[in-house]
């Protein structure tokens, strides 16, 4: 039986509202004690003891929004290096998403992620299945067998779906098996050609703008059908003041929504895109300054759930083109900490709400066992010290997709040590 303690550490798990000074005891792969109390139990003989002095012990990030290139885009992202590049930036537990070639849309394709996983990769990756065939968005896939098979939510991932009809089919199906539809809401038509935010900005560069309603309208129809079907819905990305204010309208109405922003909404603008910087390039665009500061509020309220990398790697042939023509995402696992412990130094958000929003809200929604520190739960944590600076280079990023924005970006807070099931799988 193999024994480590995290000794003199600010103990912070947001599953039981602490944050304070003690010790976190690990035997084999489970936490058996954390806190100020765990300090008087003593060190267990022949225990591996690490000095946190300085340091926070926190649960491992789940990042509820990955693309991976595994299978049929290897040269942008593997499952084995995109776990690396999660465990690099704390994140212990990752939910993939079903757009890769072939899409995730059968029982075979679940099984494969997760025993390409469960060899390669040094953190746990979980798939969330297509919600319909090759996220062609006419056919419903198996949710029931892909539920069975291990995927923990379904998704159209990049994709939306347009047809009503099929999406109350969907919501009803993913209440009847006990899963999360997580969707994307964003409008067929409305704005399809924009490659940023519609506005005076647009204008000034000469792009074509998708406007905020195309993402509100279809919300707000979303809201409907969750109403009508009292389906689990997840909204996977919110990027607006409207989107938010639809959000709390529908969770004061006592629907079962959850949402989601990613850090680059929550950290960027649509003025950053500065001369035609493609790396800026995101769906959905960059808003308005008006809407990051929503977004900051909603986060900090509780309206928005959860904060996610929406990490996209893009290679050199997708990115270094016309802004117009470049493909859109971001990478964002190993810069999710860092860019977020921005809104607890500038005292917007709080410590544990920025890390309940990324391990333990997270691991509810999606049904993981993960995201605490509680005695009894699985040893996925990370070692960061809160205050040490630090800059991100593209030479130090471990993707196989350099595609950053906050390439060359100054943080506050870096991940010294990750653990996933006791296992060191990361040392700074």
């Amino acid at each position: 039986m193999s024994t480590t303690v995290l000794h003199n550490a600010r103990i912070v798990d947001p599953s039981r509202n602490l944050d304070e000074p003690g010790t976190l005891i690990i035997k084999n792969d489970k936490i058996v004690a954390s806190g100020a109390d765990a300090r008087n139990q003593g060190m267990p003989e022949g225990a591996t003891v690490i000095d946190c002095r300085g340091k926070a012990v926190l649960p491992g990030l789940v990042d509820a929004r990955v693309f991976i290139g595994e299978p049929g885009a290897e040269h942008r992202e593997t499952i084995a290096s995109a776990s690396h590049a999660a465990a690099a930036g704390g994140v212990t537990s990752m939910i993939m998403m079903p757009d890769t070639d072939p899409v995730i849309d059968n029982v075979a394709l679940v099984e494969f992620v997760m025993r390409t996983a469960r060899d390669t990769a040094v953190v746990n990756v979980h798939p969330a299945a297509a919600v319909t065939k090759g996220l062609q968005g006419e056919e419903m896939t198996e949710i029931g067998l892909l539920r069975e098979a291990g995927a923990v939510a379904i998704s159209e991932g990049r994709h939306s779906i347009a047809n009503s009809q099929l999406m109350r089919r969907a919501l009803t199906y993913a209440r009847d098996f006990g899963v999360v539809l997580a969707h994307e809401a964003r409008d067929p038509h409305l704005g399809i050609t924009g490659v940023m935010n519609e506005g005076l900005y647009a204008s000034w560069l000469g792009l074509s703008g998708a406007p905020r309603e195309a993402e509100v309208i279809p919300l707000e129809r979303d809201m409907r059908l969750a109403a009508l079907t009292q389906g689990a819905y997840h909204a996977a990305q919110i990027s607006t003041a409207m989107s938010a204010e639809v959000i709390t309208r529908a969770k004061q109405n006592g629907l079962n929504v959850t949402s989601a922003v990613s850090i680059n909404h929550l950290s960027l603008n649509e003025n950053d895109i500065g001369e035609f910087r493609t790396f800026f390039r995101l769906e959905p665009p960059l808003r308005l300054e008006e809407d990051r500061l929503a977004m900051v509020e909603a986060l900090r309220d509780g309206t928005i759930d959860i904060i996610v990398s929406a990490h996209d790697p893009q290679d050199v042939d997708t990115k270094r083109l016309p802004f117009a023509d470049a493909a859109a995402g971001a990478i964002g696992l190993e810069t999710l900490l860092g860019a977020a412990l921005r809104l607890y130094h500038n005292g917007d958000v709080p410590l544990l709400r920025i890390i309940e929003a990324m391990s333990s809200a997270p691991a509810r929604i999606f049904g993981l066992d993960a995201g605490s520190l509680r005695p009894g739960s699985a040893a996925d944590m990370t070692i960061v010290d809160l205050d040490e600076p630090w800059v991100v280079k593209e030479e130090d990023l471990r993707s196989r997709s350099k595609n950053s924005c906050f390439e060359g970006a100054r943080f506050q807070g870096r991940v010294v040590q990750t653990f996933v099931a006791g296992k060191s799988v990361f040392t700074l």
